[in-house]
């Protein structure tokens, strides 16, 4: 039996095990592995998946995704509609309504001033927000009362549902941030390292890199949740050891982002201790390409910067030659097996979104040379790497420390070398990498680097917010504390023009077209982006955790309040 058919059989199997909730806190603790350790409790100022899934348990927006991506109301009534009044007729606002009673983890009050309070925290341009695309278009966010939450839009917006929506875009108490916006956000670290939420736990202690501790929040909306009366995150270690934390040694109940190769998930899966879960949604591991100069000889500040052009990745045949040269089948059997497929798409899912693009599937080494050759890159010393005008097709190209990438890096770099492009190869600690810290020289915001590697995805199943990510105005840079989303630098009004576009279309069939268009310009058209593997989301837990529904269109801990410990 194939493996992937195997974990899905047996997540099936134990999906039918009865629940067994009891009340409040009866189940003790529930431990959680993450190989790349949490940073910081506030996604609004980091782009990295550990940092939402941990302070998703924590703080909550108004609606999310379910495991089949339906959009599912959370600290509201019902998801607004023209039915039910809630979007408007010509589609410029959006209200939605709180549910009565709501508390926060302290016992104060949830009201609509900390919705339009979260929005003006996350829009402020001087905050760095990382997730500000989620916030494109909008022209007001205000109180109607209490309970109700009104949007409007600069322009009629088909898809309402980016803002305060997803994992990605939670709702920030007023009363404990009010100090921290604008520059004054990253300075706020008791703020953004536990945060007041209303989700099923709340924070008793954070140690940066390291561990999270929570306890039962006492003010849960649900009083018979969640099962559990704390939880621990642990990070660090590589993946493997989160895996065989949970799969052989049953020290941990759940083990996130277990990336290891399929020998070793079969070969820990037969202990018989644990499963492994996976889905595939719109995660895709890729190489993102520099299109700033990220030479150490600039001065600080100015270092992949808009200010300094790329000397040679600017040059679409030397980025299209370096697509070429990768043989994506066999980074998928070597990464993933059966959790992955080779892409060349950014958006690989939806299916109505997915581009019909294909080409990058081939390898071409010898069509990858002569495209360098004719475009005057030269191998003119001998030293097998090419050259032109003086500058050499030499490349930084880092990722984090995890087996499944330095594998790639090391297959990348011989390919590479086959077409005459030198490569220095760099791993850095996933949680630094990831970790959204302005200072720090080695955060993938930062980009200090020709090439990165890395995989991401987007809440839910319309790519309107994600695609957003690569307009100008995104790019990381010390305005904006480097935080923001457009990590290639890349810069074109007419894909700028092109998402406007999209935001303001309401024929679904018109805004697949529209995205598989912008889909097309990052990838295909001007290979800034460069898709190797379309990735489910694999990870573990114990069979003595019981609740669990992996998510791919979500955060995976979407419904840790349900979860329960297997009597």
């Amino acid at each position: 039996m194939k493996l992937k058919s195997a974990l899905l059989g047996a997540a099936c199997a134990f999906a039918m095990a009865p629940a067994a909730f009891a009340e409040r806190g009866t189940d003790g603790e529930v431990k959680l592995t993450f190989p790349q350790a949490v940073s910081i409790m506030n996604p609004y100022l980091s782009s990295g998946t550990k940092d939402i899934y941990a302070s998703s348990m924590v703080i909550e927006p108004l609606a999310g995704y379910d495991d089949a991506g339906t959009l599912i109301p959370k600290l509201v009534s019902e998801i607004p509609s023209f039915e039910n009044g809630g979007i408007s007729e010509d589609l410029t606002t959006i209200t939605w309504k709180l549910l009565p009673g709501l508390m926060w983890a302290d016992g104060s009050a949830l009201t609509a001033a900390d919705v339009v309070f979260t929005g003006q925290y996350c829009m402020d341009p001087a905050g760095g927000c990382a997730q500000l695309s989620k916030f494109d278009g909008i022209a007001s966010i205000e109180a109607v009362d209490d309970l109700s939450v009104k949007i409007t839009f600069t322009a009629p917006k088909p898809n309402p549902f980016n803002a305060f929506v997803g994992s990605t875009s939670p709702i920030l108490q007023k009363a404990q941030f009010e100090a921290c916006l604008g520059a004054a956000a990253p300075t706020c670290t008791d703020q953004n390292s536990m945060p007041i939420g209303t989700g099923p736990f709340k924070v008793t202690a954070f140690t940066v890199n390291d561990t999270v501790s929570m306890e039962a929040n006492a003010n849960y909306r649900d009083p018979a949740k969640p099962a559990f009366a704390s939880a621990v995150i642990k990070g660090g270690g590589d993946a493997e050891g989160s895996a065989r934390a949970v799969m052989e040694t049953g020290e941990f109940d759940y083990a996130w982002n277990t990336q290891i190769p399929p020998d070793s998930q079969a070969a820990m899966a037969a202990a018989g201790k644990g499963q492994f879960v996976v889905a595939f949604g719109t995660l895709v591991e890729r190489l993102e390409m520099n299109m700033t100069d990220p030479s150490a000889d600039l001065p600080e500040g100015e270092r992949s910067t808009a200010k300094h052009p790329h000397p040679f990745l600017t040059d679409i045949n030397v980025r299209t030659a370096l697509s070429m040269a990768i043989d994506r089948q066999i980074l998928t059997e070597v990464g993933y097996g059966a959790g992955g497929a080779p892409t060349c798409n950014v958006v690989p899912a939806p299916a109505m979104y997915a581009s019909d693009n294909t080409a990058c599937l081939t390898q071409d080494i010898e069509g990858a040379k002569a495209l360098l050759e004719s475009s005057g890159w030269v191998d003119s010393d001998g030293d097998g790497i090419r050259e032109k005008d003086g500058k050499k097709l030499s490349i930084l190209y880092q990722s984090t420390v995890n087996p499944i990438r330095q594998d790639f890096q090391a297959l990348i770099k011989d390919w590479w070398s086959e077409i005459g492009v030198e490569t220095e190869l760099k791993a850095i600690d996933p949680s630094v990498f990831f970790g959204g810290d302005a200072g720090s020289p080695d955060t993938f915001q930062k980009f200090y680097a020709d090439v990165e590697m890395y995989a991401n995805n987007f809440d839910g199943t319309d790519p309107e917010a994600y695609l957003t990510q690569y307009k100008c105005d995104k790019a990381p840079s010390p305005e904006n504390q480097w935080q923001g989303e457009n990590m290639n630098r890349f810069c074109d009004p007419a894909y700028d023009a092109m998402v406007s576009e999209l935001s303001g279309t309401r024929d679904a069939a018109k805004r697949a077209e529209l995205a598989k268009k912008l889909n097309d310009m990052v990838t295909k058209d001007s290979r800034i982006v460069v898709p190797l593997v379309h990735r489910g989301t694999l990870s573990a837990h114990s069979n003595a955790l019981g609740g669990v529904k992996i998510n791919a269109w979500d955060t995976e801990l979407w419904n840790v309040a349900d979860w329960f410990r297997v009597k």
